[in-house]
């Protein structure tokens, strides 16, 4: 698995896996009916540093993430980070692959701290996320409709880099 900083031509190959996450409303706080156009402004937007996990023989993109500021000010070397893995790909390890990939470059580039704003509580990445180092400072009760569990909580999650 080759993990690379993501050309605009990677759109075409993440926006199929994006649009089935997001559609499905399990585990991002992002409309389920995003347009492709509106998806591809938030995903590659400038400003964000964005990557893609590929697999080398195949040519075919596996997952993708994104770091960037989480604030802006005396506060942006503060990270924020996004990660998706196209669902017929996982159990692979491409998520912690991407993960360990992106908190590398993080640091690399000078933030000292990540932070993720809205973890979905029954997202099975929260288990990822706490093996990396990552705590959960706080917990959102019920701001987040499951479309099988319900109301559940979002957590903030912390970590220093």
């Amino acid at each position: 698995m080759l993990i690379r900083d993501a050309v605009a031509d990677d759109w075409t190959r993440i926006w199929p896996f994006w649009h089935r996450i997001v559609a499905a409303g399990e585990t991002y706080a992002w409309d389920p009916d995003t347009s492709e156009g509106d998806a591809r402004a938030l995903w590659m937007a400038p400003g964000k540093r964005v990557f893609v996990a590929e697999d080398e023989v195949a040519g075919v993109v596996l997952g993708s993430a994104y770091v960037t500021p989480n604030y802006g000010g005396p506060a942006a070397d503060v990270a924020n980070a996004a990660f998706m893995v196209d669902p017929d790909r996982t159990g692979r390890g491409v998520g912690r692959a991407l993960a360990e990939h992106v908190l590398r470059t993080a640091e690399a580039d000078g933030y000292r701290a990540m932070v993720f704003n809205a973890v979905v509580e029954t997202n099975p990445a929260v288990k990822l996320w706490t093996s990396l180092g990552f705590k959960i400072v706080g917990t959102i009760p019920a701001a987040f409709t499951h479309p099988t569990e319900g109301r559940v909580g979002l957590h903030v999650m912390h970590r220093e880099l």
